[in-house]
């Protein structure tokens, strides 16, 4: 895809969303089936069903995907979607390009060892190897977008606020 073919790709959602501001605002979902015997929730995605379960680090024995690799696995794919279009928005052409992700947590917190302990992700560090001719100043650009128009990233770095209820 050339940045002509992105922009007329995005150039009606662009207009709309000018035009009438309340059609930008959607509602994403997700939903899950907890699965009590494994300790699982199986979340149905477009590419098919993935079952989460407890990271071996908290009891788990390695057979279920692990929502904290899944939520480093959200960032990485969504920062490369973004740097992809922003690379090609900027014409800057990528010949090869892999997203590393990696979070530190201390499972203490997670497994109730110690309350002082943080439960989540204490850091994360988000690494782009690219192969390209852009200047470095190119790529300070296209990262900085790419960070600022990723919405994991976004999301991460501003913490929404979030509820828990019951029912519907």
């Amino acid at each position: 895809m050339n940045a002509e073919q992105l922009r007329g790709l995005q150039a009606p959602f662009k207009n709309k969303y000018k035009e009438n501001p309340a059609s930008a605002l959607l509602t994403l979902r997700a939903e899950g089936t907890i699965g009590m015997e494994n300790a699982t929730c199986t979340v149905p995605t477009m590419a098919g069903d993935v079952a989460a379960g407890l990271h071996p680090a908290a009891g788990g024995d390695g057979r279920f995907a692990c929502a904290g690799d899944m939520l480093l696995q959200a960032l990485v794919g969504c920062a490369g979607v973004t740097l992809a279009a922003v690379a090609t928005a900027m014409n800057i052409p990528i010949r090869a390009g892999k997203i590393h992700a990696e979070g530190d947590m201390d499972f203490r917190g997670t497994l109730g060892v110690s309350k002082e302990t943080p439960v989540g992700f204490q850091a994360i560090r988000l690494k782009f190897d690219l192969t390209t001719d852009a200047t470095p100043e190119q790529l300070q650009t296209l990262i900085r977008l790419t960070e600022r128009y990723c919405v994991v990233y976004q999301t991460l770095a501003r913490s929404p606020k979030i509820n828990s209820q019951i029912g519907t």
